[in-house]
């Protein structure tokens, strides 16, 4: 059954009714009667049952004709968390537009990385999406562009290109043709002024929203030179398709259940066509896409994780910017603590990384690329030697793409293909699952942490371990709970 199909109108409509906010990016509501489309939760009075369709992406219901409406935004909600769960082709597909990789490499080059031909993949999207890939490529860029206009003091060239939109005049017609306004209608009275290359945007969440819970995992874990924390932000270099950037994320908790919140980024970028493709690894970074109801709701009965999850409402899974770092990060944390890991990436960071200057104080470095890595004598590195050779080998199927991280291929394949290198086990290739891949049913059995908080919250670990099929498909999230039992305090520099 495709993604089309799925949509119940009668279930749809009653989510209207309601204005039920868990459905927004989930599916769009299009008014025959005024050419606009909504999301579920538009506040403006609800149209007749007749008079509407229901559309699974924003670009299904621009391609049907509709315009987005000036009141809900609705392409400014979370993405539809099926897209994780099921990953689907499609959903890998949609993660990959979203970063850009049809404004680099077109069609093709996205087939390819999702593993089919272009033609099979604008079926199956169509099917699933109810729009081929280059209408959704359209749509993503139609609404980085009206953020960037409505937020921003960008003139509309640097808007247009940062964008993703080939000429000034491709982005006048979309803008027009989406919006049913100019670029000057949506800006009101502001001007624009030349770009700087820093750009503020805000990421929609789905409440609620643990933010104190992921500021302090990123900040427990951050490597010197790449990333730096403080009081309720992190801060990190990013490595993109174009050239350097950071981005400085505001983190709070947002714990009012039901509603949309959000968390403010700040770009700052070599180059803004760049723009895409941060957003969207600050997006996945902070596991925005999340229906935390739907997870919360899951282990509501459970006697284990069931009050970490009322103690905790809307913990998340924290994703990453670069897949690659994710997993070189991961095998250099094997066997030794948290605060090793740190120091030992971060010798790595300062002996192989590019240096940048961001003037941002702490942050010196990129992350070495896999490339860089793949090249460095084993015996060199700062580590045990086994561990130093499967790092090198990692790094060089990494750097040749027999094992590709860009969650474009599918998981078990690229579980099967970590697991045949030396030196990574189960462990390394689920957790780099839950990380890199936004998995969000990975459950590590063998982790000491995992143990180590079921005892301590007075259960048999064993015994749990063995009864923890009951949590799928959230598995990922039981785990993230148990680990943020073992969390120290944040630092007095990271309380409110």
């Amino acid at each position: 059954m495709s993604g089309v199909e799925r949509l119940d109108r009668e279930s749809c409509y009653r989510a209207v009714k309601s204005r039920d906010r868990r459905f927004d990016g989930v599916f769009y509501t299009a008014v025959r009667t005024t050419g606009i489309y909504c999301r579920p939760s538009c506040p403006a009075r609800t149209p007749g049952f007749a008079n509407v369709t229901f559309h699974p992406s924003a670009a299904a219901a621009q391609a049907a004709g509709f315009r987005a409406c000036k009141r809900c935004l609705p392409d400014a909600t979370p993405g539809s968390p099926d897209w994780d769960v099921a990953a689907t082709a499609a959903g890998r597909a949609m993660r990959l537009i979203a970063d850009g990789v049809v404004d680099r490499a077109g069609v093709e080059g996205l087939a390819q990385r999702v593993g089919y031909t272009p033609r099979h993949l604008t079926r199956i999207l169509t099917a699933e999406l109810g729009a081929g890939p280059l209408a959704l490529a359209r749509a993503k860029r139609a609404q980085t562009a009206r953020v960037l206009i409505e937020t921003t003091d960008l003139t509309y060239a640097d808007v247009a290109f940062a964008s993703g939109f080939s000429s000034v005049r491709q982005f006048n017609d979309t803008i027009r043709e989406v919006y049913a306004a100019t670029p000057t209608d949506l800006r009101g009275r502001r001007g624009g002024r030349p770009a700087t290359g820093t750009v503020t945007m805000r990421l929609a969440v789905r409440t609620p929203y643990a933010g104190r819970a992921m500021l302090a995992f990123l900040a427990y874990h951050l490597v010197p030179g790449v990333e730096v924390a403080g009081d309720g932000f992190y801060a990190r270099t990013l490595d993109l398709p174009h050239g350097p950037g950071t981005v400085r994320l505001d983190i709070d908790d947002a714990l009012d259940a039901g509603r949309t919140a959000f968390v403010t980024a700040t770009f700052t970028l070599h180059d803004l066509r760049d723009t895409a493709a941060a957003v969207e690894r600050a997006r996945r970074l902070v596991d925005a896409d999340c229906d935390p109801l739907a997870v919360d709701d899951h282990f509501a009965g459970d006697p284990v994780v069931g009050p970490l999850a009322r103690r905790t409402p809307g913990l998340r899974v924290p994703g990453q910017v670069d897949g690659d770092e994710t997993a070189v990060r991961t095998v250099i944390g094997q066997q030794i603590s948290v605060t090793g890991a740190r120091t030992v990436t971060g010798r790595l960071v300062a002996l192989h990384g590019r240096p940048v200057d961001t003037g941002v104080p702490g942050l010196t470095h990129l992350f070495p690329d896999a490339a860089t890595l793949a090249a460095v004598d084993p015996e060199t590195l700062p580590m045990p030697r086994a561990r130093g050779r499967a790092l090198v080998a990692l790094c060089a199927a990494l750097a040749t793409g027999s094992v590709a991280l860009d969650r474009g291929p599918d998981r078990d394949d690229v579980r099967r293909a970590l697991l045949e290198l030396p030196g990574i086990g189960p462990w390394t290739a689920d957790y780099v699952a839950m990380r890199a891949l936004a998995h969000p049913d990975v459950f590590l059995p063998t982790d000491i942490g995992v143990r180590n908080a079921l005892a301590g919250l007075g259960h048999d670990p064993a015994a749990v371990v063995a009864a923890s099929e009951t949590w799928r498909p959230w598995r990922s999230y039981a785990l993230m709970h148990l680990w943020n039992t073992l969390m120290p305090p944040l630092p007095d520099s990271l309380e409110p």
